[in-house]
């Protein structure tokens, strides 16, 4: 198929984009391009929903490939092939952009100015893939190339084995075209250009409280300090989480904020409280995630609580409040990612509390770059202090092992990461675990997804590495089939 975007708008699909999976795709596949859909959600005005009655659909098939149309162009269910070895997200992602109206990016009528084409090195039955599309057919938006675009191909697609197909005229992006992590902040942008939005389905706010700015939230302390807003701890942080020290010790960009609430000199029980601006839920399922970094160099009683306050209407001014989270327990020693699933249901806030409790204390908590999104909470994280360190260590073992970790249904797992110099292999293995007797066993067709997380703060800018994997006792999965018994 031919990141350019069509110009006729009468083959624009009108969102939510009705689909259908047919039965002929492998489970794995299916859950890939869920995830996918959740994406689209996350950064775009793009919205998917499963076929009623609607004649103009996408049926989404395991056919020969990875191919889709350009536009909404067939009626009576549009084919969109994930054939087999098609199932990332990356690649779900490529085959949709084509059926909302893309291009590839190297199809670009202004493609000559930052690539050059090989036409001697193309296998001579794939050289037509390599046309330019003319602005009488497309346009940019005015939107730069984009070497990172999930539509562009890499730079041997289709050789013929005499060498590169495609030659980047700034070579520091040679390696770099054809990534297959995710769409790029300007696949976004141009998707929302091509029909005309600026609004996201499932972001709620991100605040990296960058140049000291609040982002609408607002603070108070019930006795004692209240949350600030600074640039470094004694005892640490000594820097934000957005603009982290790189690995030796250089900051990044300008010297970043975050927000800090002491519990060293109040008495116990005392709270500091800060609250985000009012947001409606805007999808059907009621499910969001929050997302936060946080740093803990007080005592090991002291608390910070997760809350919501929900709204019964726009006159109501108190709320009630539900607690949702808490972290307690022993200081950190490095900004650590947290997650708290969240479920309102009417218009309503999310509130940090800071509470002092029992004990001396030397600092407090600090909080940094803040997500909210209408989509599930992953089941679990695992971050790895001091990777580097651990890499160049010679005594490294060859597999680490995260702590255990259970899924939303009560299983139990761990993840083992084997770390190398120019890649690293992870898996994931079922572990005994305390719901082991309420459960199902053997446990076919569950879908584990790993996540190598961008360091973009922002989720919506993020490009992340995901790999996804469902038990099947039938099928091998690079020579090991993946056993599902009761560990």
């Amino acid at each position: 198929m031919q990141k350019s975007t069509i110009i006729n708008e009468n083959i624009l699909w009108k969102s939510p984009v009705p689909y259908v999976l047919n039965n002929d795709l492998d489970i794995n596949s299916k859950g890939v391009i869920l995830r996918a859909f959740d994406q689209f959600r996350l950064k775009s005005c793009i919205d998917f929903k499963p076929r009623d009655s609607e004649d103009d659909y996408i049926s989404v098939k395991q056919l020969d490939g990875c191919w889709s149309y350009i536009g909404q162009v067939i009626s009576n269910g549009q084919e969109l092939s994930i054939g087999r070895g098609c199932g990332s997200i990356a690649i779900v992602e490529h085959e949709f952009l084509h059926a909302l109206g893309f291009y590839h990016e190297q199809s670009r009528y202004d493609r000559n100015d930052y690539v050059t084409i090989q036409y001697e090195n193309i296998l001579e039955d794939k050289k037509n893939n390599f046309r330019i599309v003319g602005s009488n057919e497309s346009t940019t938006h005015g939107v730069p190339y984009d070497y990172l675009s999930v539509m562009h191909y890499a730079k041997d697609a289709f050789t013929n084995g005499n060498g590169s197909t495609i030659i980047t005229k700034d070579p520091n992006f040679q390696n770099l075209i054809g990534q297959r992590l995710e769409m790029s902040a300007s696949d976004v942008q141009e998707l929302n250009l091509l029909y005309k939005c600026n609004t996201s389905i499932a972001f709620k706010m991100y605040c990296g409280f960058t140049n000291g700015t609040m982002c609408q939230m607002n603070r108070c302390s019930k006795s004692g300090n209240g949350w600030e807003m600074v640039t470094g701890v004694y005892g640490g942080p000594s820097s934000d989480h957005t603009n982290l020290p790189n690995g030796n010790g250089n900051q990044g960009q300008d010297a970043g904020y975050f927000m800090y609430a002491s519990t060293e000199s109040v008495q116990e029980g005392d709270s500091a409280w800060l609250e985000t601006k009012r947001m409606s839920p805007q999808r059907e399922c009621h499910v969001q995630c929050l997302q936060f970094y946080y740093y803990h160099n007080g005592s090991k009683s002291d608390e910070l609580n997760i809350w919501i306050r929900e709204f019964q209407d726009e006159r109501d001014s108190t709320g009630t409040l539900y607690l949702m989270g808490q972290i307690t327990g022993p200081p950190t020693s490095h900004w650590t990612l947290h997650h708290v699933p969240l479920n309102a249901t009417k218009q309503f806030q999310v509130e940090f509390e800071v509470r002092k409790g029992a004990g001396n204390s030397t600092g407090g908590f600090s909080i940094d770059d803040i997500n909210l999104s209408e989509l599930e909470c992953p089941d679990g994280t695992w971050q790895i202090n001091n990777f580097e360190r651990l890499l160049n260590t010679t005594d490294t073992p060859a597999l680490i092992y995260s702590p255990r970790q259970y899924s939303s249904e009560g299983y139990a797992y761990r993840v083992a990461l084997n770390p190398r110099q120019t890649d690293f292999g992870v898996y994931v293995q079922l572990v005994s675990g305390v719901y082991d007797d309420q459960l199902k066993w053997p446990c076919p067709q569950r879908q584990f997804t790993v996540q190598m997380v961008d360091q973009n703060p922002n989720i919506q800018l993020q490009m992340s590495r995901q790999i996804s994997i469902t038990t099947d006792p039938n099928l091998l999965y690079n020579g090991m089939f993946t056993e599902t018994c009761n560990p």
